[in-house]
């Protein structure tokens, strides 16, 4: 499974770069703000950034709701570095757009997916990637990991190559469980994925190997 991490924060990036375990970021206008990037050239700037920092697919967001807008700002986008990835919204306007993109050999990525009819429209138009929101699921008491699960099956069914990236992810858990149904992408907080490295008996059993061999090197 590849591990995206979900900012706009350089820093963040680069830890998580750091640990050697990073396929990709994702982002969006939301996170940009939250790091005081605005303005259009400014935003453009952070992408391109971003993908000096990482190896791996960088998914940048539209913020046109028209057709014509998102193929505009998408090529836009996909011009600025061979690494991004057009992040479009599931819309009637976004499905058209992915599908154009597609045939444009332009990389995509569908976002704000809350159901098995919307992934499976995503994956018709061609879409690269398909994110459906877990976290945001669960928050309205809906089990998000059931609807990875749906999507998994019917991908599977008709060999669909578009890849079910659980988004809203909020913690190890949902990772875990997002691996053993078979997600292919995980994006998340570097929260989420350094608790992956956290056990209380890694800890003792680290405090133990330390206090054995001060012992017997003094």
């Amino acid at each position: 499974m590849k591990f995206f991490i979900d900012t706009a924060n350089l820093a963040q990036i680069k830890e998580a770069q750091a640990l050697g375990v990073l396929d990709g970021v994702t982002t969006n206008p939301s996170l940009m703000a939250k790091e005081g990037i605005t303005g259009k050239n400014n935003i453009l700037k952070h992408y391109v950034d971003i993908c000096n920092i990482v190896e791996g697919d960088v998914s940048a967001e539209v913020n046109a709701l028209d057709f014509d807008g998102m193929v505009k700002e998408g090529e836009e986008l996909a011009e600025l570095h061979e690494q991004i990835v057009v992040k479009l919204p599931m819309t009637k306007e976004g499905v058209m757009a992915a599908k154009y993109f597609s045939d444009k050999g332009i990389r995509t990525n569908v976002t704000l997916v809350f159901s098995a009819g919307q992934a499976l429209l995503a994956a018709k138009a061609g879409a690269t990637y398909v994110s459906p929101f877990i976290g945001r699921l669960d928050d309205i008491s809906t089990d998000g990991l059931n609807l990875i699960q749906e999507i998994r099956e019917i991908y599977d069914n008709f060999g669909f190559e578009t890849e079910i990236l659980a988004a809203s992810v909020r913690n190890t858990m949902h990772i875990i469980n997002c691996a053993k149904i078979g997600a292919d992408v995980m994006t998340g907080p570097l929260s989420a994925i350094t608790g992956l490295l956290k056990h209380p008996l890694t800890d003792l059993g680290l405090a133990q190997f330390v206090a054995d061999f001060e012992k017997g090197n003094k």
